[in-house]
């Protein structure tokens, strides 16, 4: 297959005003990197955005960040050129890179943290990416490469949230708080499970895809904001046995007073903002539910590739907001930025 020597590739480099996406600049010329010895060279299709690769383009990202960065984690491709000794991919192949190159399986350590792509390595806004070879994983071959951009992320976090401690059973009640790209997948591994899903947002026009989704029950948390009594009384005072927190403070609170009896809030990202100083202690909440806590940074390699039989197995799609040109990336970014999409935001990198 034909490589060019040259490139196009997006950088954020340093001093850049903090707050704006100004910093996000689109380089020509730049030599394409060879597949050395246990790599694997894969020409970029599609990129798809996180809301941590928001916070990193605006310079407002709380952990170390490698010099110049490519930003980005979460690409899909295909293999044009192997490396000597590399045995589990071929030039065709259609892959994506894994969020944290080092996390192979298990607990992940601080060497597997400062792996991920776009933050401690370079990321994945750029046409042509040499992976480690151990760095990649294979897609279901029903997706197309704008949804298999979606999964290295939002769609293993929803994994690792639902199936990675202790797993989801037919029947459960899952809560997931709005319709971002993590609660979407979640809303789609829950039902393909054949849980029950309540969702939540502020805006009725997304409850209403949540709805065609899947989702049995919808709570406009503007409507009705104390939604965890929503919640109880959907389940007859029960409560939930997984809640995806994505609010952080701001929810966490109203999570632990709807979670079932020993049930299970995982905590992913921090979007509602600090709570109430009139909240009640979350620690006596967490011991009144008898609830687990459970923090969750993305997934291992081996649960992708357990999400991704599964995903094909069930024949899910991820759900895909909008696509832009690589061209737009800067576009793509402030429309992440507005909360209109449902789902994924992806960048379409070359046909």
């Amino acid at each position: 297959m034909s490589v060019p020597q040259t490139q196009r590739e997006y950088r954020l480099p340093a001093g850049a005003a903090k707050g704006s996406f100004d910093a996000l600049t689109l380089q020509k010329d730049v030599a394409v990197p060879k597949a050395e010895k246990g790599q694997v060279l894969v020409k970029i299709h599609a990129v798809s955005l996180n809301y941590r690769d928001l916070m990193i383009v605006k310079g407002i990202y709380p952990l170390p960040l490698k010099e110049n960065p490519v930003p980005c984690s979460d690409g899909a491709g295909e293999v044009v050129a192997v490396g000597e000794g590399v045995s589990d991919f071929k030039v065709g192949d259609k892959v994506c890179g894994i969020f944290n190159q080092e996390h192979q399986d298990g607990t992940i350590t601080m060497k597997g943290i400062g792996s991920g792509l776009g933050g401690g390595l370079d990321g994945c806004l750029t046409e042509y990416r040499a992976f480690a070879e151990y760095g990649l994983v294979k897609f279901p071959e029903h997706l197309s490469y704008e949804q298999a951009a979606t999964l290295p992320c939002a769609m293993v976090t929803a994994w690792n949230a639902l199936y990675g401690a202790v797993p989801l059973l037919p029947g459960q009640t899952v809560v997931v708080q709005g319709t971002g790209g993590v609660s979407i997948c979640a809303l789609q591994l829950a039902k393909a499970a054949g849980a029950r899903v309540i969702a939540t947002s502020s805006s009725d026009d997304k409850l209403k895809i949540a709805k065609d989704l899947g989702a049995q029950d919808l709570i406009n948390y503007k409507n009705t904001p104390e939604w965890q009594e929503e919640v109880l009384k959907l389940t007859n005072g029960e409560g939930a046995h997984h809640i995806v927190e994505v609010g952080g403070a701001g929810t966490l609170t109203k999570s632990l007073q709807c979670v079932v009896l020993g049930g299970h809030i995982h905590a992913i990202g921090f979007v509602a903002g600090a709570g109430s100083p009139n909240d009640p202690p979350v620690s006596m909440l967490a011991l009144m539910r008898l609830a687990n806590l459970h923090g969750i940074l993305v997934g291992s390699k081996r649960m992708f590739e357990d999400m991704n039989k599964h995903i094909a197995q069930s024949n899910i799609v991820p759900i895909v907001d909008k696509v832009f040109k690589f061209e737009e990336a800067k576009e793509a970014f402030e429309y992440l930025e507005s909360q209109k999409h449902v789902g994924k935001v992806v960048v379409k990198v070359s046909a």
